[in-house]
């Protein structure tokens, strides 16, 4: 009797056992999928950090790089070619404005400006040359005591053919400026006023170009320049008008 009963009670369970290991089984296959699903994502999110330190390191290495850059190279011929215009443009702005302060007419400002054009050019790359030439025999011979009689490596080392051209090229570009801007002024005070407002324009731009290739402040090297000019100006004409006035 104990028998038949127990036979019945597990007849009635079992429907109710199915249906829990059914629920179980379905439980146990939802938290996998939901693994499997974590895991792909948790690989996406790591790729992708990856990817980003790559980037970010790419462009650190980048930016190291640009740092690394040694603007003291430019230097070699920077320094001639500022120097040079800077000196093109002054000296001969000045002699034209000495000159006419004695003499106004505009044929004697534009030959005595012309005449300083190709005097300060042949000067400037000569001097420029004969004093690079001798940096770089001075540095030579150092490296090749410091070498023990080796090749050396000469990259760093100025150029004299270089500066010089660099040099002379560019007092020829500065002198140019205040000899075109007298050029077509007849009247003497308005060929004046012309020829300093050209000046200090191209005295602003030969500041701020050396600024920005040799990565200096800009208004400080530009006020430099242009101070620098207009007091060579004001001196020449000055002592020229001066000296004029009293018939020496």
């Amino acid at each position: 009797m104990n028998k038949k009963k127990t036979d019945l009670n597990l007849g009635v369970c079992s429907p109710h056992l199915h249906q829990i290991f059914s629920i179980f089984s379905h439980f146990n296959t939802t938290i996998r999928k939901e693994k499997k699903r974590k895991t792909k994502s948790t690989e996406i999110l790591i790729t992708m950090e990856s990817h980003n330190v790559n980037n970010s390191l790419n462009l650190d290495m980048e930016k190291d790089q640009e740092k690394v850059f040694d603007y003291s190279k430019r230097a070699q011929w920077l320094r001639a070619a500022v120097l040079g215009a800077n000196d093109g443009l002054v000296s001969t702005a000045s002699l034209m404005m000495g000159v006419g302060a004695v003499k106004q007419d505009v044929k004697t400002m534009i030959l005595s400006g012309f005449a300083g054009l190709v005097a300060g050019a042949c000067s400037m790359a000569i001097g420029e040359f004969v004093s690079v030439y001798s940096q770089y025999d001075i540095e030579v011979a150092q490296m090749k005591r410091e070498s023990g009689g080796e090749d050396i490596e000469k990259e760093k080392l100025p150029s004299p053919m270089q500066a010089a051209a660099a040099s002379a090229l560019a007092f020829s570009l500065g002198a140019i400026v205040p000899l075109l801007a007298a050029a077509f002024v007849k009247d003497y005070n308005v060929r004046l006023g012309v020829i300093v407002a050209a000046v200090t324009l191209a005295l602003v731009m030969f500041g701020w170009l050396g600024a920005v290739l040799g990565k200096a402040p800009v208004v400080k090297s530009s006020a430099r320049v242009l101070i620098g000019g207009w007091l060579a100006m004001a001196v020449t004409f000055g002592l020229t008008k001066l000296i004029g006035s009293h018939g020496m």
